[in-house]
């Protein structure tokens, strides 16, 4: 299966696979060894989700900031 990347960086996943995950809306992303991996966040693991925007940095005001600026 291929999937083409956008010029805005947009990649369309393959029906094919996207159907083994009906309920799944987040992707963590990861990249080993040349190759990108995508792990399905199941919606009860709102946590792992904030978890890794801590990780990354991301905090409720940025989110709040981003909101306002998009607002505009």
């Amino acid at each position: 299966m291929l999937a083409k990347k956008t010029s805005k960086n947009q990649i369309t996943l393959p029906k094919a696979i996207v159907n083994h995950y009906p309920e799944i809306e987040y992707f963590d992303v990861l990249e080993e060894g040349g190759r990108i991996i995508l792990v399905p966040l199941k919606p009860s693991r709102a946590n792992e989700v904030r978890e890794k925007l801590a990780e990354l940095g991301i905090k409720d005001d940025d989110v709040n900031d981003a909101i306002n600026w998009a607002r505009k």
